[in-house]
């Protein structure tokens, strides 16, 4: 199975469809006046199909298990055929399609197995994945490759070449997968003015985004936080909450960190930890949704003009 530990719960939806066609007019209408022998056929169907959207998971084998929060069942008859439509909605860290076309394909074969009796020639003729929302998925559609992006690493060992710099790297390699590329990278030693200067530097130049990694744990050398909150017009206190709580579920030490974020005029600033899980788990935490700030400030500009 694929790790999707890393992965946020989000709300996630899924329609999926399966059409079934009969021969005649004379199983429709079994159908419509409860006369098919087996029973009723769309409710006996329909109970069918909610069993194998929630045991998608003991069936199809890369399938996580997950929380099944709201499923639908719906049929629209259209002459001779019977669309069968399938709603599955979760909060988790993956997508429902497979439960619900899981779903939509065991209705259509419970409906084939009770009416084969009186009609010979049923076809399901096919099932598809009509609708999908949640997650990355939503992003799919917008484009950030234009964000000019500072990545700041404030360390001294760094800085002095004793260490290497690993957490920088990874949160370019995060933001490369959102083919955010046009990043400028430097690397400084944690001292409260330089962290400053640096900063007011990238806002001058009209950099879109500023991540800094390093210098907000308890050390009397972590002074990022310090350095950062007294350049911000606004702090943005959800950002770093949503983070702290993600990391929480994958360590205790995540509420050590004093990761901040806000902005300064258009420019969206992020103080990250400085370790390289820390810094990855965070870049996990927030993107993409933290670049929905981006479309909001698009949408307020123009509705400014």
């Amino acid at each position: 199975m694929i790790n999707i530990t890393h992965k946020n719960n989000t709300l996630r939806k899924a329609i999926s469809k399966a059409i079934l066609q009969v021969s005649n007019q004379l199983t429709i209408d079994a159908i419509k006046n409860n006369l098919v022998p087996k029973g009723n056929v769309f409710e006996m169907a329909k109970a069918a199909g909610l069993l194998a959207i929630k045991n998608t998971s003991n069936v199809i084998p890369d399938c996580h298990p997950l929380p099944i929060e709201f499923a639908k069942i719906s049929y629209h008859i259209i002459d001779l055929t019977i669309d069968i439509e399938v709603e599955v909605h979760t909060i988790y860290k993956t997508g429902v399609e497979v439960e619900a076309m899981h779903g939509a394909s065991i209705v259509a074969l419970t409906m084939y197995d009770m009416l084969k009796p009186i009609d010979k020639h049923i076809e399901i003729k096919n099932i598809s994945l009509m609708q999908k929302k949640g997650g990355k998925s939503d992003f799919k559609n917008q484009t950030y490759s234009n964000l000019k992006t500072a990545i700041i690493v404030c360390s001294d060992s760094i800085s002095s070449g004793k260490k290497e710099d690993k957490a920088g790297k990874s949160i370019i390699e995060k933001l490369a997968s959102f083919h955010i590329t046009q990043n400028k990278y430097i690397i400084i030693p944690d001292e409260f003015e330089i962290i400053q200067n640096q900063i007011k530097d990238f806002v001058a130049k009209h950099f879109d985004m500023i991540i800094l990694t390093g210098g907000t744990g308890l050390s009397k050398r972590d002074v990022t936080p310090e350095a950062v909150k007294p350049l911000l017009d606004r702090e943005i206190p959800g950002i770093m909450e949503a983070s702290r709580s993600y990391g929480q579920n994958r360590t205790p030490y995540a509420m050590l960190s004093r990761s901040v974020a806000g902005m300064i005029g258009k420019t969206l600033v992020l103080a990250l930890p400085g370790s390289t899980k820390g810094a990855s788990e965070s870049m996990d935490a927030l993107f993409p949704h933290v670049l929905h700030i981006f479309a909001v400030a698009e949408g307020l500009q123009h509705k400014e003009v």
